[in-house]
């Protein structure tokens, strides 16, 4: 069986509605939401790869690390800015962030 763009772009879209939906359904645990957020930059990887070797041209693939890069130092600062909170306040609620106003 021959994958073609079409199976691609099935399996991004689920993965972009998995990672909507646990924003979403889900906005009292942080860390769901960053991996939900993680999983939204997964299914803009996965399209930006299938169509450039749908297309024959390796820019996406190239977009695709950059994508990747930032994915990386956003997950990197959002757990250090989790850790440095819960140090300080002993919890991770979400409702609670808001208090971190100045």
């Amino acid at each position: 069986m021959i994958l073609s763009l079409s199976h691609f772009l099935i399996v991004a879209a689920m993965l972009f509605t998995i990672g909507v939906a646990g924003i979403i359904l889900n906005r009292k645990n942080i860390i769901v939401v960053l991996m939900s957020v993680e999983l939204i930059l997964l299914s803009v990887n996965i399209n930006l790869v299938s169509f450039s070797s749908f297309f024959g041209d390796l820019t996406g693939q190239v977009f695709s690390l950059f994508v990747l890069t930032v994915a990386a130092a956003e997950a990197a600062i959002g757990l250090a800015i989790l850790v440095a909170y819960y140090r300080n306040r002993g919890s991770i609620a979400v409702e609670d962030i808001n208090m971190m106003k100045g």
